[in-house]
């Protein structure tokens, strides 16, 4: 009984001690439950006593294995820092703690997961109505995986759900996906596909149940396409075209999105060359090498659909054409040019000769579809036909201008031999100066409306020379042929002129000259006169234009010209020695006429106190009349005669 006594009391004794200890030194950790973290993140285990003002501590894993962190002691507390967490942070940490003799241990467990980022949606393609389509939702860098859960809905309906309960071979990030198909319908646009992740990582002990896993999700509009159809290609105006013509193609296509339309054109090795991105196509100014397959594809994003046109361009042969025409005439010394122009060729090249290939006497000058050849001065070299060559490309055409030259400058000349006098001969010549070619000519002599004579040079040959030609007749011209148009008219028949004059004519009014005739001289009152008298000779010719009347007095010493008035002197007072013989001569440029009467003055009785009266009223009566009947014969002979007289050229006479 003492023995059993002081064995409990020594066990009593011992459990007091121990009591008494556990209340003096006491450790604590921080966090109390199990540790949760992220590979990456960043965590701290805390150490702390009570009861002792110096302990020391130390860290292990329950399994020996490294720490992977860093401690940190301070007093009465140490601590143990993860950063960053990894796989060699997953396990229980010990934290011992010795105070003097006094040891207590405590034990931190520490799990990590995986699950940084949000899932992943990828489709197999772009949606098209009524085309299955694969749909893979990715969770990237999942740990532990045996804890995932994926879930993928479109709308409101579920497509699939998928756990990953497989056994995990070893501690890795690893990347888990589930995969859907499904057949897409115009009704599913708009609608949203989701992918949503759980990870299960608070289910490892009793106290976390109650907390909810991790969660991620994405989310992805639909937008359901339609592949490209119907593709339809318009052209305007034909499939057929000639070279330089023009086309336009137009291209349709229906998809949703609506397609883009492209345009190729199908190469010999079947390769497409892309030529526009545009729905119409218009190609101008065609070449033979422009035939051939042109493709249309309308593409959108989730197909394309084509459709083929074959073009057809037929050669065109382009146009020469030379201006003025084929045939030319020209007139020597004048300016010609000849024009070349191409239609239906962008690029010509001219080259210009004679068929003779004599020189061209001319400078050339082309400019794009156009080449001149100008001749200044036009002479005799450049009567040829001129040849224009247009080259272009392969092609070769030619054509030919005619230059026929001739000279018609100058108006004919009527040439007349002498005066025209009634009832003699004259010739008459009209010429035709530095004319060419003179055997085309035709010389036509009219006077009034009839044809004297005319004239052909035919028999002249062809000379290539300026000559001047002629046509003479002789005609007997009368009084009736005054005042008639004589007219000498030239044709050079050149049949090519088409602008140009072929017909010069000159006039000349005829005036047939009369010598005088009828010349009539007369004394007014009388020819017997008294002494005293006044008395008026008068002298008149016949109608005969430009005749000169010269009045004289004859005398054996000589003649007198009188200073007479056309035609009329009168002798105031007459004297004895007025008294004698008085000529007349009418003249002109052809002859002239002479006549004479003889005034005979009587003296009066000597007498001087006597003055009848009758004798003084006859006088007055005389000096009015005189006068008066003077006038009236000048206004007389005014009217009815074409004459004149001059003094001046009577004077010329006589001397």
């Amino acid at each position: 009984m003492p023995r059993k006594m002081v064995v409990i009391f020594g066990a009593l004794n011992i459990l007091w001690m121990v009591f008494a200890v556990s209340q003096a030194f006491k450790i604590d950790i921080s966090p109390k439950s199990k540790i949760v973290a992220q590979i990456g993140d960043s965590i701290s285990l805390t150490c702390s006593t009570t009861g002792c003002d110096s302990p020391s501590f130390s860290w292990r894993t329950q399994i020996d294995s490294p720490l992977n962190g860093k401690v940190r002691n301070e007093g009465t507390m140490s601590t143990l820092i993860m950063d960053p967490v990894s796989f060699g942070n997953e396990h229980s940490y010990l934290c011992t703690a010795t105070c003097g003799t006094s040891k207590a241990e405590k034990t931190f467990q520490v799990d990590i997961y995986s699950f940084p980022k949000d899932p992943e949606i990828h489709l197999s393609g772009p949606l098209e109505v009524g085309k299955p389509i694969t749909v893979k939702c990715l969770v990237p860098d999942v740990y532990p995986f045996d804890r995932l859960e994926i879930e993928m809905k479109k709308g409101d309906h579920r497509l699939e759900k998928k756990e990953f309960l497989e056994s995990m071979e070893r501690k890795s990030l690893e990347n888990k996906s589930l995969e859907v198909t499904f057949t897409p319908t115009n009704e599913d646009t708009g609608k949203v596909l989701a992918c949503q992740a759980k990870l299960h990582v608070y289910e490892i002990d009793d106290e976390a149940q109650e907390k909810e896993p991790q969660k991620r999700e994405t989310t992805k509009k639909l937008q359901v396409y339609i592949s490209p159809k119907n593709t339809v290609i318009s052209v305007n105006p034909s499939t057929r075209l000639q070279e330089s013509g023009s086309v336009t193609m137009t291209c349709t296509s229906e998809g949703l999105p609506a397609p883009q339309i492209f345009w190729s054109k199908k190469l010999d090795n079947g390769s497409l060359q892309l030529l526009s991105e545009n729905a119409t196509l218009t190609l101008i100014a065609m070449r033979m090498e422009d035939s051939g397959i042109y493709v249309c594809e309308g593409v959108n994003l989730v197909g394309k659909n084509g459709k083929e046109v074959e073009l057809i361009v037929q050669e065109k042969l382009f146009t020469v054409e030379l201006s003025p025409g084929p045939q030319i005439a020209a007139q020597i010394g004048d300016s010609v040019v000849l024009t070349c122009g191409v239609t239906g060729c962008e690029s010509p090249s001219f080259s210009w000769r004679t068929q003779t290939d004599s020189p061209l006497s001319g400078k050339v000058r082309s400019n794009g579809t156009t080449s001149t050849l100008t001749l200044s001065p036009v002479s005799f070299a450049n009567e040829h036909s001129y040849l224009c060559t247009v080259t272009c490309g392969h092609k070769k055409q030619e054509k030919g201008i005619k230059v026929d030259l001739y000279s018609f400058s100058r108006d004919p000349e009527i040439e007349m031999s002498n005066l025209l006098v009634d009832g003699n001969l004259v010739n008459i010549s009209c010429k035709i100066p530095n004319v060419y070619p003179s055997d085309r000519l035709e010389i036509e002599l009219l006077k009034g409306e009839s044809i004297m004579k005319n004239k052909t040079f035919l028999v002249d040959g062809h000379k290539k020379s300026l000559e001047t030609k002629s046509l003479e007749m002789t005609f007997i011209p009368t009084t009736e042929d005054t005042g008639k148009v004589l007219v000498c008219r030239a044709k050079l028949h050149i049949d090519e002129m088409e602008f140009e004059l072929k017909q010069r004519q000159s006039t000349q009014i005829l005036h047939v000259n009369v010598a005088p005739k009828d010349i009539n001289l007369t004394a007014f009152p009388s020819e017997s006169v008294k002494e005293g008298d006044t008395v008026t000779i008068f002298c008149t010719c016949g109608n005969v234009p430009q005749t000169w009347i010269i009045l004289k007095k004859k005398a054996e010493a000589g003649d007198t010209v009188l200073k007479s008035t056309n035609g009329a002197y009168t002798i105031h007072k007459a004297q004895l020695e007025d008294a004698g013989v008085y000529e007349c001569e009418s003249k002109n440029e052809i002859g002239f006429q002479l006549t004479s009467i003889t005034l005979d003055v009587k003296g009066r009785e000597n007498n001087k106190d006597y003055f009848s009266p009758e004798l003084l009223v006859l006088y007055c009566a005389t000096s009015l009349i005189i006068p008066a009947i003077g006038m009236i014969i000048y206004f007389a002979r005014k009217a009815n005669m074409k004459g004149s007289y001059s003094l001046v050229e009577a004077q010329k006479s006589k001397v």
